[in-house]
């Protein structure tokens, strides 16, 4: 795609994008709110201070801030326990969590912490964000059928509901397959298609005109801005893991959205200045009385199609928000089927697990890494911070346990031993080095010179490098010659200062090239 001019100042494009992202983003900051236990005011208030304050430090011109799905699980999660969903209590905690996912975010970005969001392994992050669809259709389908959840665990939710069909509510299941069927029908149409304000405006009227559709809304109350003195300080401790989770998982959506975006339209992007912004954008969330936010998607690709050319598109869409909370009431009777039906639209992709079966051909060990998440996230929701940190944990072991095996292969002749380590050589991995050596001594007695080849290396630390110095000198005490060639340029700096006296003459003349090079540019 051709490269677009970065524009500076705002346009009639931002104003346009920021209308018609709005008009999405105030009923799905009802339904997120709602999926994360929390009255439509939190999500209203959270949609309009989020994007506002984003749009000052946003690298990205295009995305959309705001409620977003699983952020809104996650705070479920980070949050059950502590109080009754949808109480003052609650609805403190969910402040406290935007404000701490917010301070977490912000001080990463100031320090360079933006590459946090490349760290997360594709099998965790793959499997977290296909459980988490999962779990958020399961979530929606007692308001899907007109019924009340009498558990927070979304799976026991759904079959409650679904066991008792003699409870449902028929407009509600009306409502909901409508609505589901209408979002899924206008895939093909341009994203710029107002389908979702057009359903909210359809049921409203209707629900209005017939009572139909099954419990709804209820009444919007926008409180009032929070004192932060009177938040639940004493819970602190209690939030720093949801919050933790939240900061990094949270940021990697919008992280992949801005990257794409940036590289279809040859731009430049800066992870930690988005970083800051999301940052900020949950600082302000919070101290408006919001809930940890995001970025959406589908409202990035809306805002880019309609228009927008520079980061005040975000602010336009939180402008129009704020306007629209006079004009909250509105929503107080839309069903909630509806809103069930727009939250399964909306994730129906993500809970795909082919990209988590795709891993079975990819690596074994790898798809085990997903499918322990997957299992992990079902299995512990609706914590599925601790279904993050289990597939974090798993990944770690992996990459540690392949990392303490160093590959050694080896040939001989004419009495030379040579042999070729591969891998990462360490302090863990250093003792598998020295015992492959030596037993490949003790199966060619014979051998008069050990040539150590460092090519196939890709990471040597001080310890590693002491390590193998040792093995050298324990060799050359056996009456056996031993030296070290090829060296890569990454090692040259490391083996120049620990091994520099056990270098083939050919790479020891490699090296005195390569430091007077240095020294004289």
């Amino acid at each position: 795609m051709a490269r677009r001019p970065v524009a500076t100042r705002p346009v009639v494009g931002d104003l346009v994008a920021g209308l018609s992202v709005s008009v999405v983003l105030i009923p799905q900051a009802v339904a997120y709110a709602t999926l994360a236990g929390l009255p439509a005011a939190s999500g209203l208030l959270a949609a309009f201070a989020a994007p506002i304050a984003a749009s000052f430090f946003a690298s990205s011109p295009y995305l959309a801030t705001g409620p977003v799905a699983i952020t809104s699980l996650l705070v479920l999660g980070g949050l059950s326990g502590l109080a009754g969903e949808g109480s003052a209590q609650y609805i403190a905690l969910a402040a406290l969590l935007a404000l701490f996912v917010g301070l977490i975010r912000l001080v990463l970005g100031l320090y360079g912490g933006g590459v946090l969001a490349y760290l997360m392994s594709q099998p965790v992050l793959s499997a977290f964000t296909a459980a988490a669809g999962l779990l958020i259709l399961m979530s929606q389908v007692p308001a899907a059928v007109g019924v009340s959840a009498d558990s927070v665990r979304p799976g026991r939710a759904a079959f409650d509901a679904l066991v008792n069909p003699s409870e449902w509510s028929l407009s509600a299941v009306v409502f909901s397959v409508v609505t589901l069927a209408a979002m899924l029908l206008v895939r093909r149409l341009p994203a710029t298609f107002p389908i979702v304000p057009l359903l909210v405006v359809a049921a409203v009227v209707l629900a209005n005109a017939t009572g139909a559709g099954g419990p709804v809304v209820g009444a919007v109350s926008i409180h009032g801005v929070p004192n932060p003195l009177t938040l639940p300080w004493s819970h602190s401790l209690e939030l720093v893991l949801p919050a933790l989770v939240i900061a990094l998982v949270g940021f990697a959506e919008p992280a992949a959205i801005s990257r794409r975006l940036a590289a279809e339209d040859r731009q430049h992007w800066n992870s930690d200045r988005e970083l800051v912004s999301q940052g900020v954008a949950n600082l302000a969330s919070g101290f408006a009385g919001g809930y940890p936010v995001g970025g959406s998607f589908s409202r990035s690709t809306l805002n880019r199609l309609a228009g927008a050319r520079t980061r005040w598109s975000g602010l336009a869409a939180g402008l129009i928000v704020l306007a629209f909370l006079p004009f909250s009431a509105l929503l107080e009777s839309l069903p909630r089927s509806v809103l069930a039906g727009i939250i399964i639209a909306s994730v129906l992709r993500l809970a795909d697990p082919r990209p988590v079966l795709r891993f079975w051909k990819l690596g074994r060990v790898q798809f085990a890494t997903a499918a322990i998440t997957y299992i992990a996230a079902l299995v512990l929701a609706p914590r599925l911070d601790l279904a993050v940190v289990v597939g974090v944990g798993v990944a770690a072991l992996v990459h540690l346990w392949r990392e303490l095996h160093i590959q050694v292969p080896a040939d001989y002749e004419d009495g030379v031993l040579h042999v070729r380590p591969s891998g990462v050589l360490y302090f863990a991995s250093a003792p598998g080095l020295e015992d492959a050596v030596n037993n490949l001594l003790a199966d060619h007695p014979a051998t008069e010179r050990l040539r150590v080849d460092l090519d196939g290396l890709g990471r040597l630390d001080v310890t590693g490098a002491m390590a193998l110095r040792t093995l050298l000198e324990e060799v050359r005490e056996a009456g056996i010659a031993a030296e070290i060639c090829n060296v890569p340029p990454q090692l040259r700096r490391i083996v120049g200062r620990v091994l520099a006296d056990d270098l083939a003459d050919e790479c020891r003349a490699q090296l005195a090239a390569d430091q007077d090079e240095g020294a004289n540019p």
